[in-house]
């Protein structure tokens, strides 16, 4: 079994910086897709941004340019740098991770954006 650990969420002005890390633990081996996915209120859950193994990246159009997605695979662990938040990047982020025959979601952390 797969258990993800984020941390990182909170209140930021418009204009500011957080950044998210998931921690993977238990069952992992070869983790291949490491990404951030969110949903806000009344909304479908969207992509944010992934990367693989190899370290391409991958982003919403939304957060080209703002966001930076990263990760350690030494210490297992996925990050979503954020900078330039708008209101409009308001929603529970989740990461997400899978490998061979295994994926696993993270709880959800809260981000909001307000003045």
């Amino acid at each position: 079994q797969v258990q993800l650990v984020e941390s990182g969420g909170g209140l930021v002005q418009p204009g500011g910086s957080l950044r998210l890390s998931c921690a993977a633990s238990g069952s992992i081996f070869s983790i291949n897709a490491m990404g951030w996915y969110r949903q806000a209120p009344r909304k479908q859950r969207e992509l944010v941004a992934t990367i693989p193994r190899s370290g391409s990246t991958n982003y919403a159009d939304s957060v080209k340019g703002r966001f930076t997605i990263s990760r350690d695979n030494a210490k297992s662990t996925v990050y979503l740098q954020m900078n330039s938040l708008k209101p409009e990047d308001t929603a529970v982020y989740y990461c997400y991770v899978a490998g061979p025959m295994y994926s696993a979601w993270g709880q959800g952390t809260q981000v909001t954006v307000s003045s």
